[in-house]
């Protein structure tokens, strides 16, 4: 059963994940739509830290695990290190890490 919710979950993640960065390059070419899921994704995952383990499946395993993406960050961090921006570079990284841990945490806090 826990493998099904997973592939739910992931079946919802990953299109949402594209609707959602297709969406915003409309207004930038900064990687802005991967910076929103990843930190949208640490949140949910923060959320899930106490609940079942079917929800976690499905929610953190499934939908925030398709949700988010490592490889695009990367991705987008070499693209602006060729480009030589990096300026850019250095914005994504930090911001994705501070407000990704900030989101995290806030997740957990809410639900102890």
């Amino acid at each position: 059963m826990n493998t099904l919710l997973i592939i739910i979950g992931a079946s919802i993640g990953a299109p949402a994940r594209y609707a959602i960065d297709q969406y915003l390059r409309r207004f930038t070419n900064k990687p802005v739509g991967t910076f929103t899921v990843n930190i949208v994704g640490s949140f949910l995952i923060g959320l899930t830290f106490k609940a079942s383990t079917e929800a976690h499946d499905l929610l953190a395993i499934g939908f925030a695990g398709a949700f988010t993406t490592w490889s695009t960050f990367m991705l987008d961090l070499y693209l602006a290190y060729e480009l030589r921006r990096y300026k850019d570079a250095l914005i994504n990284v930090s911001a994705s890490l501070v407000f990704g841990l900030l989101a995290a945490w806030c997740g957990v806090q809410l639900v102890n």
